[in-house]
């Protein structure tokens, strides 16, 4: 069943994404050659608690940290820990946070120094598919249309959408219907309406889109070791244009 939220639940998660829009900056402002993922980890945690709310990954399932730091050929689920990021490496920060009983749910890549042209063009173009994805995240439009924007753009500049793992609707759980692909033809799944709100995250490779789990079961890798970039935001369907929810200041 597909929650839509009133405009008062809808407050409630845009104070959230505030939340977690600003762990993201703090992450960003501190990731550095010679910083941990586990320091990383740590200052989003600090931040979020101080804000009023509660990490939303901390025992999800399981879920031993605070955030996903996702390395290179690491696509989502990464654990934070003592391994250090190196210049040119690029880190995928995923982040929810619960206040007042509704989650938001955001995510970004980061160079880490100076890194490859490469890199940088993977990391743009996840983030214009997102941006391509919300112009079909309007009343009237189907599901898979915004999973159709997303996929038709990696793919005409040469990259792989990640097709075992979905975007989702976002609440009062972290995860609620409906599930939102990266892919897929237009004009099928639910038709949006207004107070529906969704987590929309493009997750791209370079190579194909071919996905493994280490033995961690948890950590989400490439097949081919390519590298892999991740850009989401929680977002509300409103009677005129999508609301970013998890915007920044």
């Amino acid at each position: 069943m597909i929650i839509v939220k009133s405009k008062n639940e809808l407050a409630i998660m845009q104070e959230a994404g505030r939340i977690v829009a600003g762990a993201l900056e703090v992450v960003k402002n501190a990731v550095a050659p010679g910083i941990t993922t586990a320091e990383l980890d740590k200052l989003a945690k600090e931040y979020i608690i101080s804000q009023g709310a509660t990490p939303a990954f901390k025992g999800y399932q399981g879920y031993p940290a605070n955030i996903c730091t996702s390395v290179n050929d690491q696509v989502v689920h990464g654990i934070p820990g003592p391994i250090a990021l190196k210049e040119g490496d690029i880190i995928s920060v995923d982040i929810g946070a619960f206040y007042k009983g509704y989650c938001g749910d955001a995510a970004r890549t980061y160079p880490v120094g100076k890194v490859s042209s490469e890199a940088l063009d993977l990391i743009k173009v996840t983030k214009e598919a997102f941006f391509k994805g919300l112009e079909f995240a309007r009343v009237g439009y189907r599901v898979s249309d915004i999973s159709h924007a997303i996929q038709v753009y990696v793919e005409e500049r040469g990259y792989s959408v990640v097709k075992a793992l979905v975007g989702h609707g976002i609440g009062q759980e972290m995860h609620e219907e409906p599930q939102v692909p990266n892919f897929g033809p237009p004009g099928r799944g639910p038709r949006l309406r207004e107070g529906m709100t969704l987590a929309i995250e493009p997750m791209v490779n370079q190579g194909t889109d071919q996905v493994r789990v280490l033995d961690d079961g948890w950590t989400v890798v490439t097949q081919d070791g390519s590298l892999s970039a991740h850009y989401e935001h929680t977002i509300a369907i409103t009677r005129d244009q999508p609301l970013i929810l998890t915007q920044g200041e």
